[in-house]
């Protein structure tokens, strides 16, 4: 008998964790210095609950970023089985793109949790640089792009994008950079 106990405590507590991630995501991207009793408050949870799941601030920030990172790199593998490779690609940067815009607060956020000395690092882009690698590497097969380029080299050449102000009107300057970027790497591909 104890096991059904436990079977829908945890999906409960399950369920409590992903509500604190989706309003701390929204209320973090659109004002880093959101209290985390606010965020507590917005997802219908108490205290002890919070401050279970993350005991601080940091804890909280950090898996945000976690997880929307995973969330972009797992679209490059969604976006390769229903689109050409090159399409693929392209459409997965303008994805990166909104992500870095979009998530501003959430930027803000992670820097302020990462800067002071002692600090958590931020994590490393690692998802991204695998699904960076992933639409090269397909697209390299393809003949679409040229052959040699990392996921370093892709997040390297399109690092401007983190330079653009999101509450400016950013997107025909995104859309320009990403353009450049394709076709630099278009620039000596095979099949071209």
């Amino acid at each position: 008998m104890p096991q059904m106990k436990d079977g829908p405590r945890r999906s409960d507590a399950q369920r409590n964790r992903e509500r604190i991630l989706e309003v701390a995501l929204a209320e973090l991207s659109r004002c880093a210095d959101t209290p985390l009793s606010a965020i507590a408050k917005k997802a219908g949870v108490g205290q002890g609950t919070f401050y279970r799941n993350f005991p601080n601030r940091e804890a909280l920030v950090l898996e945000i970023y976690r997880h929307e990172m995973q969330q972009v790199a797992d679209s490059a593998a969604h976006l390769l089985r229903t689109r050409p490779p090159a399409q693929a690609l392209r459409a997965w940067m303008d994805r990166l793109s909104e992500f870095a815009m979009t998530k501003a607060g959430l930027a803000d956020a992670i820097r302020q949790v990462t800067s002071a000395p002692g600090s958590p690092a931020k994590p490393a882009p690692t998802p991204v640089i695998d699904a960076a690698e992933l639409l090269l590497r397909a697209n390299e097969q393809a003949g679409t792009v040229r052959s040699g380029v990392t996921g370093d080299d892709f997040l390297l050449a399109i690092a401007g994008l983190w330079q653009l102000d999101p509450r400016d009107d950013w997107q025909p300057r995104a859309t320009r950079l990403l353009d450049l970027v394709m076709d630099g790497l278009r620039t000596g591909a095979p099949g071209r």
